[in-house]
């Protein structure tokens, strides 16, 4: 669990999202030292950008980064989060654009996962020769979600944040079936790379968090028009446009 008290004399916070997230931050965060590196790891390269904000570091990572845009089945999960170990974060925060379910979580929301869902049936771990389990019971920090709670809440009262997240296996959004079949197994908004992150995260131990940006209504579920297509660059506007609320959470975890 990440420790916010006076005894540290400083955070290093690991980011993961979009190229967005990260321009975005560079003109909001007050910066004093901004260093582009690319990280060595057994399973590739990784490219990092890291900030320093006041006593605390900020370490970016874009987790579609390779050539062109890497698409979400293909992420290289195990790379970018060995990176960020490599880097020594004390935590990782990770932004994620998400399709949304429930009418009481209307696009242009943001909250945080407080349990996923993944019936995809890929493995992903760091213990492909030995047999190491993890416990995934609460997959993400309570302190981090309490912090995220405490900073969005006052930007949006009244709305409900914890969510559960549903991993899709993707690149092809889902079909109205297999949203109304998620919804019926729990799950609250879809995605389709954030909880593969989480278990790497969990199996070295690093504190886990993770912000859910409702960036388009699920297939089938927008208002007077459940026909709808789906359109990734409609999808990524959306999202682009409500980073406001995430650099407000970024900037909560300094405890300068």
């Amino acid at each position: 669990m990440l420790v916010y008290s006076s005894e540290l004399s400083h955070v290093r916070l690991g980011l993961i999202g979009g190229t967005a997230m990260t321009s975005l931050a560079a003109d909001e965060i007050e910066v004093t030292r901004s260093d582009d590196i690319v990280a060595q790891t057994s399973y590739g390269e990784v490219p990092l950008t890291c900030v320093q904000s006041g006593s605390n570091e900020l370490i970016f990572l874009e987790r579609h980064h390779g050539e062109g845009t890497t698409p979400p089945h293909n992420i290289n999960h195990r790379a970018n989060i060995e990176a960020m170990a490599g880097a020594g974060v004390d935590a990782i925060l990770a932004v994620c654009s998400v399709g949304t379910i429930p009418e009481d979580f209307p696009p242009g929301s943001v909250g945080y996962a407080s349990q996923y869902i993944d019936f995809t049936g890929v493995t992903m771990s760091f213990h492909d020769e030995d047999a190491q389990f993890t416990s995934m019971t609460k997959p993400f920090d309570e302190e981090m979600n309490r912090k995220l709670e405490s900073v969005l809440s006052a930007l949006q009262p009244g709305l409900s944040l914890a969510r559960n997240y549903w991993l899709a296996q993707g690149p092809q959004f889902e079909t109205t079936a297999e949203i109304d079949a998620i919804e019926k197994l729990g799950g609250e908004v879809v995605g389709m790379t954030m909880p593969r992150e989480c278990k790497l995260a969990a199996e070295i131990g690093i504190p886990y968090a993770a912000i859910v940006v409702a960036s388009n209504w699920a297939a089938g579920r927008e208002p007077g028009d459940s026909g709808k297509d789906l359109d990734h660059l409609e999808v990524s506007s959306t999202a682009g446009s409500r980073l406001g609320p995430v650099i407000d959470c970024i900037k909560s975890f300094s405890n300068d």
